[in-house]
C-alpha cells in the first residue's frame, strides 16, 4: 500500500471515496490501524482521558502527547500520521503555536498537526504555522479543549448563532490554510452544505455523512467505560473480554491451576545438583 500523502486525500475527496481515520496512541494502536489499512491516525489529545485517565482533554501537556506520538510513529508506515496540539500550547502566540507544531514534527515525526477553533486568534495560528512549511488539520463544531465556552460537550451548529459561526469558522481556516477539517457533533445537514462550498476534506465525527469519518479507536473496540457518545458505534467489546480475562486469570492463580505443567520450565539433573550444592543441601 503506497504512502498516504495530502494530494491523495484530496484525490480521494474528488473521487467521492471515503477517507478512514482512527485514533491511535501506543505502538499496537498503530499496527492495528496499519493493518486494517486506514488513511489517517490521529493522535489525539483524547488520550488523555482514554489513556492516561485525565477528567478531560485540558491536563495533558505536550511532553505527554510527544511520547505517546513517538510510539504511534513507529508503529505506522503507510498512513498519514496526525497529531492534536494540547490546549495551552498555542493559546499564547504564532510564535509559540509555531514551536509546539515543529516538535512534533521533528521529535515525533508527525505529517501535520490538528489545531481546534476557527476565531481569529486560530486562524492566525494556523497560518503561521502553515507558513512554517507544517500542515494544518482544523477542527471545528465542538472542541473538547475549550468546551466550557461551549456550554459543555453539546453537539453545534443547531441555532442560528452557532450555525453561522461554523459555517464562518470554516471558510476561515479554508482560507487560512488548512488543507482539512475535521468537524464534530454537528447537524448532517451543516456538513452537507460545507461540503457544497469548501474544497478541502471534511472528516466527521457525529455530523453526518463527510468526505471521511473519524473515531476514537477505544470507544469503537468497546474498551472506554460508561456510556458512548450518541454517535459512537461499537465494533467490539474489548473492556467487558479484557475484564473477563483477567478475572479468569485471578481465579486460575487462587486455585492454583496457573501455572500448569506446561507453562514451565524443565531443570537438567546437572544445573539442579549445581543449584543444590551451591545451598550446601
Amino acid at each position: 500500500m503506497p504512502q498516504v500523502t495530502i494530494p491523495a486525500l484530496a484525490q480521494k475527496r474528488a473521487a467521492g471515496e471515503p477517507i478512514v481515520m482512527v485514533t491511535a496512541y501506543d505502538f499496537p494502536g498503530a499496527r492495528a490501524a496499519e493493518r486494517a489499512g486506514v488513511d489517517m491516525v490521529l493522535v489525539g489529545d483524547s488520550a488523555a482521558q482514554v489513556v492516561l485517565g485525565y477528567g478531560s482533554t485540558v491536563p495533558v501537556t505536550t511532553d505527554e502527547m510527544l511520547v505517546l506520538a513517538r510510539a504511534v510513529r513507529r508503529g505506522t508506515e503507510t498512513a498519514f500520521l496526525v497529531c492534536d496540539v494540547p490546549f495551552g500550547s498555542t493559546e499564547v502566540s504564532d510564535a509559540q503555536a509555531v514551536d509546539t507544531a515543529v516538535r512534533f514534527v521533528k521529535e515525533a515525526g508527525a505529517d501535520a498537526v490538528k489545531l481546534e477553533g476557527g476565531s481569529e486568534p486560530r486562524l492566525s495560528r494556523i497560518r503561521a504555522i502553515v507558513a512554517a512549511g507544517i500542515p494544518v488539520v482544523a477542527h471545528l463544531g465542538l472542541t473538547p479543549q475549550t468546551a466550557t465556552a461551549l456550554g459543555g460537550l453539546r453537539a453545534q451548529g443547531r441555532t442560528e448563532a452557532t450555525a453561522t459561526r461554523l459555517v464562518r469558522e470554516a471558510r476561515g481556516v479554508q482560507e487560512a490554510g488548512a488543507f482539512c477539517l475535521v468537524i464534530e457533533a454537528v447537524p448532517a445537514e451543516i456538513t452537507a452544505l460545507l461540503r457544497e462550498h469548501l474544497s478541502i476534506p471534511i472528516i466527521g465525527i457525529g455530523a453526518g455523512d463527510a468526505d471521511g469519518q473519524v473515531l476514537v479507536a477505544h470507544d469503537l473496540l468497546g474498551i472506554t467505560e460508561g456510556r458512548a457518545a450518541k454517535f459512537v458505534k461499537r465494533y467490539a467489546s474489548i473492556g467487558d473480554d479484557s475484564a473477563a480475562a483477567i478475572e479468569a486469570y485471578a481465579a486460575d492463580v487462587r486455585s492454583g491451576a496457573f501455572p500448569a505443567p506446561e507453562h514451565r520450565y524443565a531443570a537438567t539433573d546437572e544445573a539442579l545438583a549445581a543449584a543444590r550444592a551451591e545451598l550446601g543441601v
